[in-house]
């Protein structure tokens, strides 16, 4: 039985869309975060503020980066759910934005899943959001590390 799902999921059109678009949207979250962790390592030593609150504007530049991130597979797993083939979300009846939204916070962050959950194709894209958003997640961390080791007053 195996084999012939595995053999299905290589010939199933709606598969490699998900992959696809999987790929697309990985690639344009690792460059959006690129940019902005790129741009804020070369405003911070500029700004006019206190070195202490160089790592506070960090921190909030950086949520937001993630928050955008979090929206961009959102968006891209609403458009998925409206062709059934490409994958559902178990759970719930109609998925609407938010609710994506909510789903891809939890895959993201590798929360994981409770009340809701994805299905067919879409697991694809949400397994990819999971390691993108941990590698993501993680870079900033070393990023916020290494700018409270050249801002962070020492005692």
């Amino acid at each position: 039985m195996q084999a012939t799902n595995f053999q299905y999921a290589l010939q199933s059109s709606e598969h490699w869309i998900v992959v696809f678009i999987s790929l697309v949207l990985c690639g344009l979250v690792v460059v959006l975060h690129y940019e902005v962790l790129n741009r804020l390592n070369g405003w911070l030593p500029h700004m006019s503020i206190s070195r202490r609150a160089r790592v506070l504007v960090s921190i909030f530049i950086i949520l937001g980066a993630h928050v955008a991130e979090v929206w961009i597979f959102a968006i891209g797993v609403f458009l998925c759910t409206l062709d059934p083939a490409m994958g559902q979300v178990a759970g719930i009846d109609g998925l609407g934005l938010f609710d994506a939204v909510y789903l891809s916070v939890a895959t993201f962050t590798t929360v994981g899943y409770g009340d809701i959950s994805p299905l067919g194709p879409l697991r694809f894209l949400m397994g990819c959001e999971s390691l993108t958003g941990f590698v993501l997640i993680t870079w900033s961390a070393s990023f916020t590390y290494l700018e409270m080791e050249r801002y962070w007053p020492r005692r």
